[in-house]
């Protein structure tokens, strides 16, 4: 007999924050139901796990009607009776059942729904919250969060290169502390925007943060966030970060880059970095040069004493991530499980960064809904970082969380990566 045999699996079109479906899958057992919304990324990067997609007339093709019938008639078969809390052979079964690199015959959305309803049953059967299911008894790192809190790129209608401008609350000693400081900051930048820009610089992005119109200097952004910072008093207590996704500003057939209003070589993008990061208080750069270039990335990371990023460079990709670390390239992983698949995949490319001193940040996609198994999977895998945008619900349902979980934990919590990184 298992411990939570598996009864029913089922999957249904639901909406996410951008009004376009997605996934909800629903995994049964006698010792409880575990349930997952599928996020999915507008920026995605070329080595993700397939997306699949009706291609029909509904959504303009972007319904996932398929996507759920793979789960209800091929999938659902392959599970009935199988231990929900055998997560790791469980997702090798999901691995074989597709037996493509990159989930394309059944689909990266119902393989990742699939796998994270698994994960949510199983703790259910054996009544622990999801993060000390994850993460065992000793589960107690509350992430530092990364806000981002002016927004470009695909994420934003203007005319900033950069996808995220981000605020880091490094002086903060908790989550609560973090999400009412940066609140206050984003209240303060609102002001700022509202008074120098307009009101319509009150339009937010894919992700909450503000979407001001006429900027297209990145240090422009920096420059208002830190005015905002230093407005509420809070000066010193905050470093910067970018999320550059530099392979959307990438001209691969000249092998350069359409940055303020300049061809830049790769070189000339480099040097542009040392200037940021010795003007402003940065940390951390995540995709700042193309999701191809494990050697510029590589030196740019030798070049520069702040966290190095890799997103679309890695993508959640165990191998990927290998890749990466025998060339020196990057310093840390951003942590998405619909890029590679399974939770058991993503898993082993935390641990691997972990193992080999990357750092990990774990990560929303620009469409999601409220479901909270990430700030969860933050905790559990005592990743010390995460990044969840701003406001909007189905980002505050993350704070919200995470506040959840720190004071399920009380004195036992402990807050942000360790040591003094990140300006801590």
């Amino acid at each position: 007999m298992t411990a939570a045999p598996i009864e029913a699996v089922d999957a249904r079109e639901i909406l996410d924050n951008r009004l376009e479906p997605t996934l909800r899958v629903t995994v049964e057992t006698p010792g409880g139901i575990g349930r997952a919304d599928v996020p999915c990324g507008r920026s995605r990067g070329d080595h993700e796990a397939h997306d699949l997609r009706d291609g029909d007339d509904r959504y303009r093709g972007r319904g996932v009607r398929h996507a759920a019938s793979n789960v209800e008639e091929r999938i659902a078969p392959e599970l009935l009776g199988r231990d929900a809390t055998e997560q790791r052979t469980i997702d090798a079964c999901l691995v074989d059942l597709d037996g493509t690199p990159t989930k394309t015959e059944l689909g990266g959305n119902a393989i990742t729904g699939v796998s994270l309803a698994v994960l949510r049953a199983g703790a259910a059967a054996t009544g622990l919250p999801l993060y000390r299911y994850v993460g065992g008894a000793d589960a107690h790192v509350l992430p530092l969060p990364f806000f981002d809190l002016i927004e470009g790129g695909e994420l934003a209608g203007g005319d900033l290169p950069f996808q995220e401008h981000q605020v880091v609350p490094v002086g903060a000693d908790s989550v609560s502390e973090a999400v009412r400081m940066t609140a206050e900051v984003y209240y303060e930048l609102g002001d700022i925007l509202a008074a120098e820009y307009g009101e319509a610089s009150l339009n937010v992005g894919a992700e909450g943060g503000y979407n001001p119109l006429g900027i297209d200097d990145p240090r422009e952004a920096f420059d208002l966030e830190l005015r905002a910072v230093e407005t509420c008093g809070y000066e010193g207590e905050f470093a910067l970060a970018a999320d550059v996704a530099a392979s959307h500003f990438y001209d691969p057939e000249t092998e350069t880059y359409a940055l303020l209003g300049e061809s830049m070589t790769r070189a000339d993008l480099v040097g542009f970095y040392e200037e940021l990061v010795d003007t402003y208080p940065i940390v951390s750069l995540e995709d700042p040069l193309d999701q191809h270039d494990f050697a510029g990335v590589a030196d740019l990371t030798d070049r520069l004493d702040v966290q190095i990023v890799g997103d679309d460079l890695f993508a959640t990709t165990p191998d990927r991530l290998r890749r990466g670390v025998d060339r020196g390239a990057a310093n840390a992983l951003l942590w998405k499980v619909n890029q590679v698949g399974t939770v058991t995949e993503a898993v082993e490319a935390a641990r691997t960064a972990t193992r080999n001193g990357y750092a990990v940040q774990v990560s929303e996609r620009s469409g999601q809904t409220p479901d909270t198994w990430l700030a969860d999977l933050a905790v559990g895998l005592d990743a010390g970082q995460i990044k969840t945008g701003v406001t909007r619900g189905e980002r505050t349902e993350q704070y919200n969380r995470l506040l959840a979980i720190e004071a399920d934990l009380g004195d036992a919590a402990t807050f942000g990566p360790p040591g003094e990184t990140l300006g801590r």
